[in-house]
């Protein structure tokens, strides 16, 4: 998944996305034992249907794979990124924030205004009217919960987008070397007044500590911002992430960002 978090904070490259294979988690998917024991059913003659999985993941329109291989199905109730709607509000230097996950009929003209932003949109590649950005959102809400679209609400005031995804479920794992639960972050701060005011690094920080804090089984938040966009990679720097690898991703070269948990104490 890539995007250009803007600090804006580039979010998305290949999109939180539709390969289970590409994951390097060793525990056999629920997914897989299901469509084994549907094999044995059909063998006895007691077939029965499947659980659909996600057909496209979230990817990015100009990195999607054109054409998802098959993969197992991912129940849709197993739930990939800890219970992200219960993560509660966490205080940072800059106030009270909160990651809400995203609500079409409630969030969608704020996102989709948000990407119409010149600076947003050309990481982002989501401008446009208001279907653009719902087809991005959908792909995601009606998936199996690998990506979650959040509003970062900053004192009770949203004032940037996130999505936060499993790494190690993505695309992206086929250029790095992928870990299992290896989380993925993608950030916009949407609201003009707020960038240039390094709440992209405090944020950053805060939410990286948060999902190590509430995914015991991460050992790693990654984030994969355009080279180009060298705000967004001084705010990872300043957040504690480190530079990995330079990695050439469908459409664009990209920084790999990583903060490890065994570091997130000394950076």
């Amino acid at each position: 998944m890539s995007r250009g978090e803007a600090v804006p904070v580039p979010g998305p490259g290949p999109g939180p996305g539709p390969d289970c294979e590409d994951t390097l988690d060793l525990r056999l998917p629920e997914g897989f034992l299901a469509l084994c024991a549907e094999e044995e059913a059909t063998r006895s003659g007691t077939t029965r249907p499947m659980p659909a999985g996600d057909p496209d993941g979230v990817a990015t329109p100009a990195t999607a794979p054109s054409a998802p291989p098959v993969r197992p199905a991912v129940p849709q109730d197993d739930d990939l990124l800890g219970h992200l709607a219960d993560w509660d509000p966490v205080t940072t230097p800059a106030g009270a924030f909160h990651l809400v996950p995203v609500q079409l009929d409630r969030d969608l003209p704020l996102v989709a205004r948000w990407m119409n932003d010149p600076t947003a949109a050309v990481f982002w590649e989501l401008a446009g009217d208001e279907a653009v950005t719902e087809r991005h959102l959908r792909a995601q809400l009606d998936g199996d919960g690998r990506s979650v679209p959040c509003l970062g609400v900053l004192d009770g005031t949203p004032m940037s987008y996130w999505e936060i995804y499993r790494a190690d479920l993505d695309p992206l794992a086929r250029h790095y070397p992928a870990r299992p639960h290896d989380t993925g972050i993608h950030l916009l701060i949407g609201e003009v007044s707020a960038r240039g005011r390094g709440l992209g690094s405090t944020l950053l920080r805060a939410v990286a500590d948060l999902v190590l804090d509430r995914r015991p089984v991460c050992a790693r938040v990654v984030a994969e911002p355009d080279l180009r966009n060298t705000p967004s990679i001084a705010a990872f720097l300043s957040a504690g992430f480190r530079f990995s690898a330079e990695v050439h991703l469908p459409g664009k070269r990209a920084a790999l960002m990583v903060r490890e948990r065994l570091l997130r104490r000394l950076l």
